[in-house]
């Protein structure tokens, strides 16, 4: 047979044939056509593109077949502009001529040039077949098509290939895709005949679009029908368990997938590793894929996405190293996964040697990729990198910008991160709910109220208020304000709400010092029927400790600590040890700490050192004052700071020296206080004695009058806050001009009578300053809300929220 066809070949080219050939017939009986036709079918066979198309420039005559053959194979090869130039000069065109390069756009998702084409060819007057409808539509799967598509299939009804099944199908899968599936369903009602395919492409349709149920109800009609599933059938269940959250669905499924031998499919496997990573099922998915007959990137990029979801960094960089010895594509690794790795432990060294790996795989400029990289060097505080990278986006989207702000407001950046916001807007770049979740954490850290309302209004009009991370991100702003009115309300506007959201309010009622309102907002949580969670009962114990609640701190610390499904964390004993010591039960605190399931840490010895301060017990002062020194590393000089106050309360003044020569010699610096007020939609920040606003003058002259008014109130400066050597005379007046004081006569001479007033600083008030703002409420008959480091302290009436305690 080999020979016969070699002696045939042979024959051919020394003596053309003389019977006729179906392809002579193509190139109308010519023979010279047919011998250039089958040179250049020849060449474009063996992927020499250019060099047919020598041998096409050069034919004295061309046909529709040769010019075909050329469209075709600019098609395959992506170059549209030369198909279609070639389109445009053709005088005799087929519908075979118009459905290759409508299929060329299709394929290559430029649906409105395969649609324009596809007019283009009704009126020049050829007619399509069943497969020109076919392909036009097979690449259509944008939500803005519906009007093309109804156009579409109006000419499919007309021409009577409504009937013909590829067709039908075809039109199904495209009102899918472009998520009209009240138009797919009526279509599949009224079809016919149907197969397996049509079931598959409404099934698809159903899950992407989160109608799992009526995804496994058509699942279920299907096999009742007796049509046998396919891949993208389990593929498309798969997509529903994980919609419906239904692990035993899922595993019913699996066990399908078995019985009808599609294990050994790649496509199905990794539908499945996706369900179970979904699910949390880590080891599962696992054992899954080292069973998987055959793996491919997407395997890899599955699992390794799973033991990130699960904070398996180690198991995830172990995978990715074994990845890369593989033979897959480099440029489909998980690139943008392992640099969310990178961003998430603060790793910059691996973080670009990911960014060199995805250089050399030229998968940088893939926008995912892009977008992680700016996250990346943003997070790990290299804002000059990030910055760079951000720069030469090719499509800054909303996705970059947020990484961008979120990352300047997590280092606490927030003015550097509202104006980025502003510079977005500028841009028309719409944000979307991760966006305002960051800003707002900027404006709740900044107290900017104002500028946190106008974003609210923003929330609203762009219809996130009905997503619970805006939402809950508002409460937060609301309460970080000292604005609890406005916080209960938006809760209470709240559409949805999940546990996200309770835990908002609990924390809201925590920070503003309202322990009774935190416990009944925890109560309320649990008889809404939701579970309460770790961040749940840290709010709450640490309301119980702003509030000397000790037996409420202790019954629900037991609680979590008998609660099966959640872990106490380093924190929540901090917070209960707290509790403890500003109760002044130093023995309980201690016996606390030592049955531990970890060494106390600096957070635990300086709630140990504050609360002695506060009930004068020096001897453990000193022993939590040594346990701090001696660490490796400590955040900042408060351990030094608050045993010098210690010393200098009690006038051992050598001990001080001493402190604050072991704090040089560490190389640590005090930290300056300094508050701040926010007037007509600006930050006026002040430190104590600070006399270089511009309105200095009036602050200065208001401050002295507030003296005179204090002092007819009883008033009395309380010597012991102001820690220097000094005589009373001096420290009364030094007293005078602490920041917060500074802020509030600012606002004071810059607000109309009765205007609320709010103060933020930096670090805790002292005794004296918080005597002095009670007598001023009454003096000026305003609210005044201070929140210092630990908490929010309302102010009115010569009371505080706190009831004095400290």
């Amino acid at each position: 047979m080999t020979a016969f066809r070699s002696k045939r070949l042979v024959n051919f080219h020394l003596n053309p044939p003389s019977f006729i050939d179906a392809r002579i017939i193509k190139t109308g009986f010519d023979p010279n056509t047919f011998r250039s036709n089958f040179q250049l079918h020849s060449l474009l066979k063996r992927g020499e593109l250019s060099h047919a198309r020598q041998v096409f420039e050069k034919m004295p005559q061309r046909n529709t077949f040769s010019i075909n053959m050329m469209i075709s194979s600019y098609v395959n090869s992506g170059n549209l502009s030369k198909a279609r130039e070639l389109l445009d000069c053709m005088v005799d065109r087929t519908t075979v001529t118009w459905t290759i390069l409508i299929g060329g756009y299709s394929q290559a998702s430029q649906y409105r040039e395969a649609f324009k084409l596809y007019a283009q060819m009704h009126r020049w007057g050829t007619k399509p077949d069943y497969v020109t409808f076919a392909t036009l539509l097979s690449g259509c799967s944008n939500m803005d098509a519906t009007k093309e598509l109804v156009q579409v299939h109006s000419h499919i009804l007309k021409l009577g290939y409504h009937s013909t099944l590829m067709v039908s199908n075809s039109l199904v899968d495209s009102y899918c895709k472009s998520h009209r599936l009240d138009f797919a369903f009526r279509l599949f009602k009224e079809m016919p005949e149907k197969d397996a395919v049509t079931f598959n492409a409404l099934i698809t349709g159903y899950s992407k679009d989160g109608l799992n149920e009526d995804a496994v109800n058509l699942f279920a009609e299907m096999r009742n029908l007796g049509y046998k599933p396919s891949e993208f059938t389990f593929a498309a269940l798969l997509c529903a368990g994980i919609g419906i959250d239904d692990i035993v669905f899922g595993q019913q499924v699996h066990g399908l997938v078995v019985k009808t031998n599609f294990v050994w499919n790649v496509f199905v496997g990794n539908a499945l590793l996706d369900f179970y990573s979904k699910h949390d099922y880590v080891v599962t998915a696992r054992k899954l894929f080292d069973e998987m007959p055959q793996l491919d990137c997407i395997s890899y990029n599955v699992i390794i996405s799973c033991y990130v979801w699960d904070g398996k960094f180690k198991d995830a960089l172990d995978l990715f190293r074994e990845l890369q010895f593989t033979k897959h594509d480099h440029k489909q690794f998980p690139f943008a996964t392992m640099l969310s790795i990178a961003a998430n432990t603060l790793n910059i060294n691996v973080g670009r040697q990911i960014h060199t790996q995805a250089i050399v795989a030229t998968a940088d400029s893939e926008s995912q990729v892009g977008n992680s990289l700016v996250d990346m060097y943003a997070k790990c505080g290299r804002f000059n990198e990030a910055k760079r990278i951000f720069a030469s986006l090719a499509d800054r989207s909303t996705v970059p910008w947020t990484a961008l702000i979120s990352a300047y407001v997590q280092k606490g950046l927030h003015e550097e991160g509202l104006e980025l916001y502003n510079e977005m807007h500028r841009g028309n770049i719409s944000p979307d709910q991760a966006t305002f979740a960051s800003i707002l954490s900027a404006c709740a850290n900044l107290a900017s109220l104002s500028l946190g309302k106008q974003l609210h209004s923003s929330v609203i009009r762009l219809g996130f208020i009905c997503n619970v991370f805006p939402a809950s991100a508002l409460l937060d702003m609301y309460a970080k304000c000292g604005s609890m009115k406005d916080a209960l309300q938006t809760f209470q506007e709240m559409p949805k709400r999940n546990f996200v959201c309770w835990n908002a309010l609990i924390s809201a009622y925590a920070q503003n010092g309202d322990g009774k309102g935190t416990l009944r907002t925890f109560e309320w949580m649990v008889q809404s029927g939701f579970a309460p969670d770790s961040v749940s009962f840290l709010s709450v114990l640490t309301a119980c400790s702003h509030c000397g609640l000790v037996e409420e701190g202790l019954h629900y610390f037991n609680s979590l600590i008998n609660n099966s499904k959640i872990i106490p964390k380093r924190e929540h004993y901090a917070s209960m040890v707290d509790v403890l010591c500003r109760s002044g039960k130093f023995d309980e605190a201690e016996k606390l700490m030592a049955q531990m399931p970890f060494d106390p840490d600096e957070i635990m010895w300086s709630s140990v050192l504050n609360s002695c301060r506060i009930h004068k017990n020096q001897e453990l002062a000193e022993r939590a004052a040594n346990r701090l020194f001696n660490m490796a590393e400590l955040r900042d000089a408060a351990a030094y700071v608050n045993m010098s106050n210690i010393y200098a309360e009690t006038g051992q003044w050598e001990s001080l020296r001493k402190v604050k020569k072991a704090m040089r010699e560490r190389g640590m610096r005090k930290v300056t206080a300094h508050s701040w007020v926010e007037i007509n939609h600006k930050i006026h920040v002040f430190t104590a004695n600070d006399n270089s606003h511009p309105d200095s003058e009036n602050i200065m002259s208001k401050i002295d009058e507030l003296a005179n008014d204090m002092e007819k109130e009883g008033y009395k400066a309380d010597t012991s806050c102001a820690l220097h050597n000094e005589d009373d005379e001096i420290k009364v007046e030094s007293l005078k001009y602490h920041s917060e004081r500074l802020a509030i006569a600012f606002a004071l001479i810059s607000t109309t009578e009765g205007t609320p007033i709010v103060v933020m600083k930096n670090l805790r008030a002292c005794t004296d300053c918080h005597a002095a703002i009670k007598v001023i409420t009454k003096i000026v008959g305003r609210e005044i809300t201070v929140r210092d480091s630990s908490r929010f302290h309302h102010f009115r009436d010569g009371l505080c929220s706190c009831r004095d305690f400290w």
